[in-house]
């Protein structure tokens, strides 16, 4: 099975860019399709962003089309998330998840078998 580990989480101000990394290892990162998630303080974890195995294919939940962009390293085994223009509304644990290509729905995290940690993302008003 792969392991999946986040970093780039931080405390920026409205208006500032972020990049998050998920290092996979244990199984070349080209098996999986992969997304990220995030859950804000007393909410559900809700999809951000996915992306197919080869990046051919990415998909964003409509809050942060424009904003945020989803990429891959394959060769890397890393995945990526882009977050610039963040708002205080992004603020949440960010997480990285895989799924076996084509299984399940993009925007589901039940279509995903394996996660990462998370890390935070603040953003002050």
């Amino acid at each position: 099975q792969v392991q999946l580990v986040e970093a780039g989480g931080g405390l920026v101000q409205a208006g500032d860019s972020l990049k998050l990394s998920c290092a996979a290892s244990g199984r070349p990162s080209s098996n999986y399709d992969m997304g990220w998630f995030r859950q804000a303080p007393g909410k559900e974890r809700e999809f951000v962003a996915a992306i197919n195995w080869n990046g051919g294919f990415t998909y964003y939940v409509d809050s942060v089309k424009g904003r945020f962009t989803i990429s891959r390293d394959n060769a890397r085994n890393t995945l990526y998330l882009q977050m610039n223009s963040l708002k205080a509304e992004d603020t949440a644990a960010y997480y990285c998840a895989a799924r076996q290509r084509r299984i399940g729905t993009w925007d589901h995290e039940g279509s995903y078998a394996y996660w990462g940690h998370g890390t935070q993302v603040t953003v002050s008003s």
